[in-house]
């Protein structure tokens, strides 16, 4: 899967410079709390889009190691059922199979139930860090959106649009918390 771009620094930093102009000349101190919120909202997204992306990582190696042991499955099936057929050309010829190849059968169905366990608790571990790579992947979308609604409130003078982008921010914290806790 691939990482998270953060769209959201080109605009942080636009706002940064904005909010230095207001406050040169001495406007308007709101507008410092704004750029601070704002930077607090880009190192979430940092923090939440790592954490994101981690989750991804893990989720991919996870499901190539469940291909793997499917594979393995798969060929100690495939070694089974050359095992049995052969014997079954040998009984037909009346010849009797050899005692070691009754109990590589054997064996080989106990390794594949073991096989298919492991398959599967490693694709349910693949699929775990999937969903928690979905609801990170919000969480940076959501600090994103604050990011950028903090910049317009800073461009419009507009300080309801800042209360929007802390809104958005807290939600985007639920996110963060819900995808690291859960």
């Amino acid at each position: 899967m691939e990482e998270i771009e953060d769209f959201s620094e080109k605009i942080h930093e636009q706002s940064d410079e904005h909010a230095h102009h207001i406050l040169a000349e001495g406007k308007e101190k709101w507008v410092l709390y704004v750029a601070l919120t704002t930077a607090v909202i880009a190192v979430l997204a940092a923090i939440t889009g790592l954490l994101a992306g981690d989750h991804a990582d893990e989720a991919m190696l996870s499901q190539i190691r469940s291909s793997d042991k499917w594979a393995f499955y798969q060929a100690k099936s495939i070694k089974t059922e050359l095992i049995n057929s052969s014997n079954k050309i040998l009984i037909a010829i009346g010849k009797a199979p050899a005692a070691q190849d009754t109990a590589k059968i054997a064996a080989n169905k106990s390794e594949q139930a073991k096989i298919m366990e492991e398959a599967k608790e490693a694709q349910k571990e693949s699929d775990e860090h999937v969903a928690r790579h979905k609801i990170l992947a919000r969480g940076v979308t959501l600090f994103q959106v604050a990011i950028a609604i903090g910049a317009i409130s800073i461009i419009t003078k507009r300080k309801a649009l800042w209360i929007v982008s802390v809104g958005f921010a807290f939600v985007g914290i639920f996110f963060l918390l819900q995808g690291t806790l859960f």
